[in-house]
């Protein structure tokens, strides 16, 4: 089904891997598409309650692949073609996404780290705002992610000045959700990935559309919004489970539904 990519689901986790590690998971054409498509079969199959974004190889992706590059290429039209609709599909996922970098996560590739909802890091891994080495504006929706991560002020910084950002220095940033050793990679993001799935799926969409609405409402267009979520949270089955099992004072199994 897929080339560039290789897609697996174990224990309600879907695990989406860029897999040209031979050319550190720079992104084509083909490959903007397949991530595109895992996305969009993960949000959709009731098998699936998180996601994983990850690498393989020694890296995350290195970002566009400049092979592809065309002097004479319409780059406008490459996002909106290509990148866009990939990124589009991402924001519209309510699943909990996880973007495992295991390396560096450079140009397109550290905008879709940042489009996801959790940034776990390898020791090894670091951010680079690739685009200002090549003359261009970070794009893949960089720059509306960034901002609301780390602020106006700082954003520009690491988008004029292009500088590596180490694990550690994402984590204190606040662009990490959790930095792992590298000894314990595998089994650290696979027992985060599964801690999520086993939560209320609904809920964590829900949560997920309300924080996207607050950028776009005023205060009492997101007390109605809020609202409306809480009623739809609260007709769900995981809803019932929680409290039932708080009244009966056990661990509660949310299903998702």
């Amino acid at each position: 089904m897929f080339e560039t990519i290789t897609y697996t689901i174990e224990n309600q986790v879907a695990w989406i891997r860029l897999n040209r590690p031979d050319k550190l998971n720079a992104f084509t054409e083909q490959m903007n598409r397949e991530i595109q498509k895992a996305i969009k079969q993960s949000s959709t199959d009731p098998m699936v309650r998180s996601i994983v974004i990850t690498g393989e190889g020694r890296a995350f992706s290195s970002g566009q692949d400049l092979a592809e590059v065309d002097e004479n290429m319409d780059h406008g039209e490459v996002l909106r073609k290509r990148y866009g609709p990939m990124m589009k599909e991402l924001a519209r996922c309510e699943k909990p996404v996880i973007a495992a970098v295991n390396g560096v996560a450079a140009g397109a590739g550290f905008s879709l780290a940042l489009a996801c909802d959790f940034r776990l890091l390898s020791d090894k891994a670091s951010f680079v705002q690739a685009f200002i080495h090549v003359g261009l504006v970070p794009d893949s929706g960089n720059l509306y992610f960034l901002p609301k991560l780390i602020g106006n002020a700082k954003a520009l910084e690491l988008a004029v000045l292009g500088e590596k950002i180490r694990a550690e220095d994402a984590k204190e940033l606040g662009l990490a959700t959790r930095v792992i050793e590298q000894g314990k990679w595998e089994e650290e993001v696979k027992a985060f990935a599964e801690r999520l799935a086993c939560m209320p799926t609904q809920a964590i969409g829900l949560i997920k559309r309300s924080l996207q609405a607050s950028w776009s409402m005023n205060f009492d267009e997101y007390l109605e919004h809020e609202a409306y979520s809480q009623r739809i949270a609260g007709l769900t089955n995981d809803h019932k489970e929680g409290v039932t099992s708080f009244v009966e004072k056990r661990k509660p199994v949310f299903k998702g539904n």
